[in-house]
C-alpha cells in the first residue's frame, strides 16, 4: 500500500485488525526484518493491527534528497502514522535504528503510546562511541557454508553468531533481501552527515510508564548490548534481557525465546486494553 504524504510516498504493509501496532525496522533491510519476525506470533492473537512501513530509501520508499537527517526521517514516521492511524493510541516495536526512531516518536508524543518493544536498540549513533564487544561465531556449519554463493557466504558470516539452514534462510528473505534494494547512496550521505537526532531522545521529561520489553543479543557486535542498560531507567514497566547465542538478529537467532517474550510483553499490554 501507499501512504501519500505532503512530501514522499511511503510504502506500508497492513496484517490484521484492531488495535495498532506500528513496526519501524533498521537501516538499511526493509519492512519485512519486523513482519518476518512478528507475524508468526500473531497467527495465535487476535486484536491488533499490525502495521509496517518502509523508511525513506529502504524498501519500496525512495529515498528524496531533500531528506537530509534522522530529524526529518521522524518528522516522515510521525506524519505517517497520523495519516493512516489519524487520532488513535497505539504500540510501538521498532529494530536497531527503528529503535531509535521509536524512541523519538515518545519523546515527542508520549501520551499516546501503550507500549514499547526494542530489538537490538541503537542507542548511540556514533559507532565509535558504542560499547561492542568482537565478533563471534559460536555455532559453524561449514556445509552450509560451503553451499552458499562467496559473496553470501561472506555476508552471512561477517555477523552470523549461529550458522544454520534455518536462521540462513531467514536472513536472507527477511534482512539481506532488503538490504540488497536500499538506496545505498542516499543512506551513506544521511549516516556520514544526519544520523543523530538533534536532541537526546532519552532524556524525555518523564519516565515512559507503559509495558516495554527490551531485547539485547550477547554477541551483538552492532550496537552491543551494554549501552541499552543506560537508558533502562527511562522505563519502570520495562522487562530487560540479555539473551546468550544472539547478535544483531537475535530474532532470527533465539526464535523461540524471542517468541516467548514478545508474547509476554503482548499479555502485559492486553491487560490495560479497553
Amino acid at each position: 500500500m501507499e501512504c501519500q504524504l505532503k512530501n514522499i510516498s511511503v510504502y506500508y504493509e497492513v496484517h490484521g485488525e484492531g488495535y495498532p501496532l506500528i513496526s519501524l525496522h533498521g537501516f538499511s533491510p526493509d519492512h519485512r526484518s519486523m513482519s518476518g519476525c512478528l507475524e508468526p506470533i500473531f497467527e495465535h492473537r487476535s486484536r491488533w493491527q499490525r502495521i509496517y512501513p518502509d523508511l525513506p530509501g529502504m524498501g519500496k520508499t525512495p529515498g528524496k534528497k531533500w531528506i537530509t537527517n534522522s530529524d526529518q526521517m521522524l518528522d516522515i514516521v510521525l506524519e505517517f502514522i497520523d495519516q493512516v492511524i489519524p487520532g488513535q493510541r497505539f504500540v510501538l516495536a521498532g529494530d536497531s535504528y527503528g529503535c531509535y526512531l521509536a524512541r523519538g516518536i515518545i519523546y515527542r508524543r508520549p501520551a499516546v503510546v501503550d507500549g514499547l518493544l526494542l530489538i537490538c536498540p541503537l542507542i548511540i549513533p556514533e559507532h565509535v562511541k558504542r560499547s561492542v564487544p568482537l565478533h563471534v561465531t559460536l555455532v559453524e556449519d561449514p556445509a552450509l557454508l560451503s553451499s552458499l554463493e562467496p559473496g553470501e557466504r561472506e555476508e552471512f558470516e561477517s555477523f552470523a553468531v549461529v550458522q544454520s539452514e534455518s536462521i540462513w534462510e531467514r536472513t536472507r528473505d527477511e534482512v539481506i533481501a532488503g538490504v540488497s534494494i536500499a538506496d545505498e547512496d542516499f543512506l551513506s550521505k544521511l549516516q556520514a552527515h544526519g544520523y543523530p537526532l538533534p536532541f537526546d531522545v532519552d532524556a524525555a521529561s518523564a519516565p515512559f510508564e507503559k509495558p516495554t520489553l527490551i531485547l539485547v543479543g550477547r554477541q551483538d557486535a552492532s550496537v552491543g548490548y551494554r549501552d541499552a542498560w543506560e537508558i533502562f531507567e527511562n522505563y519502570p514497566r520495562g522487562t530487560f534481557v540479555v539473551l546468550d547465542r544472539a547478535g544483531h538478529n537475535l530474532q532470527i537467532e533465539q526464535e523461540t525465546l524471542f517468541n516467548t517474550l514478545v508474547n509476554e510483553w503482548l499479555d502485559r499490554i492486553e491487560e490495560n486494553l479497553v
